[in-house]
């Protein structure tokens, strides 16, 4: 007998300590704290996170699986082409949103893929963040100034982290980028475009506060899309006035947003650590191997998105440079 859904479904249940749907009555009347919705008001938008199978049959065979971050249409081509059986998606899966505007069931069951989601029953099962980011956490948040959602860590220095050139070194290490850096030269040279961006590079840890050289012992580590403001920032130094850097990973901060001003007049470093496209290594490698190692007669894949940014006119080949002229000069002028 070879691994079932049934089976990769009760695996992340044991991955996760229990907090995956097994039975529908767990979807409704708040039996599962990990359903949660997510809404920006914005009308029609608002997602449900349901952990554990979205789609599939629970009898069907699986032998591969694709363990992403965000899945999309070039992840269900891709393992729909390779004969995955199934994909693990971090991130809530919402019908047509994450299958190229087509139906999802549909798209799916078209290649016969399984699919599945963790996102929040996944978060607070690991320390993965800090320990990239150099730090041992003492103390953890999920909801400070009462917000849900709204992470805080604090953290000493690990063992050969004293500046922040150390975590930079850390990072870029952890996270591969050299070879990333290799491969968008090289891309840059066949294409023959030099302007080609790509996330990771372009969204690379930064310091915005400090020096490589500045010491650091104790650091406050947000999320600040998660709601974390200047006066949340004051009231944590108040109570760790050790407290000397601070480090921003997920989302990022612009020049002139207020989390900086408050910072320097605070006297702390602050770094911007990995971006959200990073968490394919953040996440996405633990879970891949989590599942792997609960089903060892599966082969595991971690699929991961690559993004670029390439000026229009440089885009493509000499034909598709022609396509896309002959379209818009024929049907989409005025």
């Amino acid at each position: 007998m070879g691994t079932k859904v049934k089976d990769v479904l009760n695996a992340l249940d044991k991955i996760t300590g229990g907090r995956v749907l097994l039975k529908a009555e767990d979807y409704v009347n708040g039996k599962n704290p990990f359903v949660v919705t997510k809404s920006s008001n914005i009308p029609g938008k608002a997602i449900t996170e349901t952990p554990g199978l979205v789609c599939g049959n629970e009898d069907q065979e699986v032998k591969k699986i694709g363990v992403c971050m965000t899945l999309s249409e070039s992840d269900i081509e891709l393992a729909g082409s390779m004969g995955l059986d199934a994909i693990v998606a971090h991130h809530p899966i919402a019908d047509a949103a994450n299958s190229g505007g087509v139906s999802l069931r549909g798209y799916l069951e078209l290649y016969g893929l399984a699919a599945f989601e963790l996102h929040e029953a996944f978060h607070g099962l690991h320390p993965g963040i800090p320990y990239l980011h150099g730090h041992e956490t003492f103390r953890v948040e999920v909801r400070y100034g009462n917000i849900p959602g709204n992470i805080l860590f604090v953290g000493k220095a690990m063992e050969g982290i004293s500046t922040l050139g150390d975590i930079l070194n850390r990072l870029k290490t952890f996270m591969g980028r050299e070879t990333e850096e290799a491969v968008l030269k090289e891309e840059r040279k066949i294409r023959g475009c030099e302007d080609i961006k790509e996330t990771s590079i372009e969204a690379a840890a930064k310091i915005i506060l400090g020096e490589k050289d500045s010491p650091v012992k104790t650091i406050a580590h947000i999320f600040p899309h998660t709601g974390f403001s200047p006066e949340h920032l004051e009231q944590v130094c108040t109570e760790h006035e050790e407290i000397d850097t601070l480090i921003a990973s997920i989302s990022r901060v612009k020049e002139g947003n207020p989390l900086i001003e408050k910072a320097r007049e605070l006297g702390l470093n602050f770094l911007l650590g990995n971006s959200h496209a990073q968490e394919i290594f953040e996440n996405g490698t633990p879970l891949a191997k989590a599942i792997n190692k609960a089903l060892p007669e599966t082969e595991v894949y971690l699929l991961q998105e690559r993004v670029t940014a390439t000026p229009v006119r440089e885009f493509g080949s000499q034909a598709i440079k022609d396509y896309s002229d002959f379209i818009v000069n024929k049907f989409l002028s005025s």
